[in-house]
């Protein structure tokens, strides 16, 4: 199990963590425990865990790889097929236990939590049918379902150098250890990787000619660089320096893992992406792969957390499209500027010299300090739509230039659950031209705050709900949807008050997420090609094309994930309208913004269910 940017981090006592003093409202006692409780507390932790075993760098990432499971540092996952294998067995498993727990028999709590877990094994045993790429619960919750094994945006060569420099901490020489054999570690994985590669390709799953093109292009770049400057090698070094041990000697060791395990894998997995190249199609969708329609339904499941069809998604995003883009016409005929569509105003807005940092070092400096001083300025503002209390830290850095070719414009890490780690913000900067200053606000404020850095800053720091949610949390259309809906929350605020071009850019970027409806259904259910994608998303979104092209290449390696982000912004917006009208005079949008959150990721279904508690109870939360 991968643990990203959008898997929200929640504390727990059973993790041995105790809730922060954060100002989130009086502590008040926990409720009566029901008859039931008991046993589905104990079957949750001994879940927890068998995922944590499963996942050494999800125990990392969360900070929960010590004492008893200290072990788990000098460990990566199994990447070969006995994971899927696994997967699909606790999925029945689960499923199986769950059932033997009635819900009469659990306290609300309880009950909450066993949804939110049976929704996921669901979703793993329901993975069944599509017995290639990465498909799992496990997948479907770190947002990396997919066909492909190994991808521009996908597989260890890009994933294990990141992480160990970004969340590995070194501050013993257990630690240093620890890293080193997570880099021989990363020769087993490749390995696994390029077997399964392999495989799928007997099935007649193979990436499209351009992810291919790019991934190799990635991979030739990685083994280019001398083992002794590789990111692997370099990161250790700093990391051992500044914890006071022998920097050279832990950077060598490390250079000659490098050197003579992972470039060894590496060149056999880039030799077997190479030997695909001449089978390889143009084709973008996963239309064309075995049970293909089907697949993309699961995937759109997983994406949304509903039952939507590829054509309902489709039209919504139409029908939100043609809306927006009616109000971002008032607002750019208001400033004068009328010629041209809607999406060539932008596109030209973009291209004025004055909204464009320097496509320099010293211009990224620049957008670095203009994001800091956004996040920096939405602080004070932030009583006018909660009444939580939480310090959410968060660093600005820029995606490391040797992914950025394949990697996502904009994400974030959540920090970890012992606070020693702190929130990161990365943003793209391969060409600062792919983000106008107007554009900026709105990605920082879904990326931080209110938006991720928000929603992770209050589960790390009361620790309101059990390990078992942050380990089975990643729904994405709550995580991004929430997002969009924070986005939404600063001009409502008063963000933009006096800021026309950001308003634009705030708009612009609600277009855009209708328009990844859009996209990706036209992608993987019409049979759109990969350039009639990009040109609709240009024509639309009224961004540059090299950043189209870089999104609409996302969404063929990862099909559904983009479309969770409107789904859910949609969803939150209704379930708003619905405790406005339900609650009359009660209701407070602090109220309903606080819920939200404390409720932890869950499927969209669920949280209507918690939402219309919450009404039923005259706007007071249990929660």
């Amino acid at each position: 199990m991968s643990l990203d940017r959008r898997r929200l981090m929640t504390a727990c006592a059973a993790a041995g963590l105790s809730a922060a003093a954060s100002g989130a409202g009086p502590a008040r006692a926990a409720p009566a425990a029901a008859p039931g409780d008991a046993a589905l507390d104990r079957y949750f932790d001994a879940l927890c865990e068998e995922l944590l075993t499963a996942s050494p760098e999800g125990a990392t990432s969360l900070g929960l790889d010590t004492g008893k499971r200290a072990a788990l540092k000098s460990k990566l996952s199994d990447s070969s097929m006995a994971h899927i294998a696994a997967d699909r067995a606790l999925c029945r498993a689960g499923l199986a236990k769950l059932a033997a727990l009635p819900d009469a028999g659990l306290s609300p709590a309880a009950r909450l939590n066993k949804a939110v877990v049976q929704y996921a094994f669901e979703l793993g045993r329901d993975a069944a049918p599509f017995d290639y790429g990465e498909n799992t619960m496990n997948s479907a919750m770190s947002e990396s379902a997919g066909p492909y094994v190994v991808s521009q945006q996908g597989g260890a060569y890009s994933a294990v150098p990141e992480f160990l420099d970004s969340q590995h901490q070194v501050k013993t020489k257990a630690d240093a250890e620890a890293y080193l054999a997570r880099v021989h570690e990363m020769a087993r994985q490749l390995t696994q990787e390029t077997e399964r590669v392999k495989k799928d390709a007997g099935l007649g799953v193979i990436p499209p000619d351009f992810i291919l093109s790019n991934a190799i292009g990635q991979q030739e770049g990685l083994l280019a660089i001398p083992a002794a400057q590789a990111r692997l090698a370099t990161a250790l070094g700093r990391k051992v320096k500044d914890a006071g041990l022998p920097a050279a000697d832990y950077e060598a060791r490390a250079t000659a893992i490098v050197e003579k395990e992972v470039y060894s894998a590496l060149a056999a997995q880039l030799a077997a992406l190479k030997a695909l190249q001449p089978r390889a199609g143009h084709d973008a969708g996963v239309w064309r792969l075995p049970n293909g329609e089907a697949y993309y339904r699961w995937l759109l499941k997983v994406g949304t957390s509903t039952n939507l069809t590829p054509d309902e998604v489709h039209n919504m995003g139409l029908e939100q499209n043609k809306a927006i883009e009616a109000r971002m016409d008032g607002l750019l005929k208001a400033q004068g500027l009328t010629q041209g569509t809607v999406g060539e105003r932008m596109t030209a807005l973009g291209k004025d010299p004055k909204n464009v940092f320097p496509n320099t070092d010293a211009g990224r400096d620049q957008l670095l300090a203009y994001l800091n001083g956004l996040i920096a300025g939405v602080r004070p503002r932030l009583d006018r739509a909660f009444t939580l209390k939480l310090k959410a830290p968060v660093v600005v850095k820029r995606v490391p230039v040797d992914i950025q070719d394949g990697a996502g414009q904009g994400y974030m890490n959540t920090g970890s659950l012992d606070g020693s780690r702190p929130s990161t913000y990365y943003i793209n900067l391969k060409s600062t031209a792919n983000w106008p200053k107007f554009s900026l606000p709105s990605l920082t404020y879904h990326e931080t705050i209110p938006g991720h850095t928000w929603q992770g800053a209050y589960l790390t720091e009361t620790g309101k709900l059990p390990l078992i949610r942050i380990l089975v949390s990643g729904f994405n259309a709550y995580v991004e949807g929430y997002a969009l809906y924070a986005e939404q929350l600063a001009d409502e605020i008063g963000m933009y008050d006096d800021d026309w071009a950001g308003r634009l850019g705030y708009l612009q970027a609600q277009k855009f997420r209708a328009v990844r409806l859009v996209v990706d259904t036209g992608l993987h259910a019409k049979r759109w090609t990969r350039e009639q994608a990009v040109q609709w998303a240009v024509d639309n979104a009224g961004r540059t094309r090299e950043a189209m092209t870089s999104e609409i290449d996302r969404y063929s390696g990862t099909p559904g994930q983009a479309c969770g982000y409107k789904v859910g912004h949609t969803e939150i917006n209704r379930l708003r309208d619905r405790a406005k009208a339900g609650l009359g005079a009660k209701y407070d949008l602090r109220g309903y913004d606080d819920l939200v959150v404390k409720t932890g990721a869950v499927p969209l279904t669920v949280l209507a269910d918690v939402v219309d508690g919450y009404i039923k109870a005259g706007g007071v939360s249990n929660l």
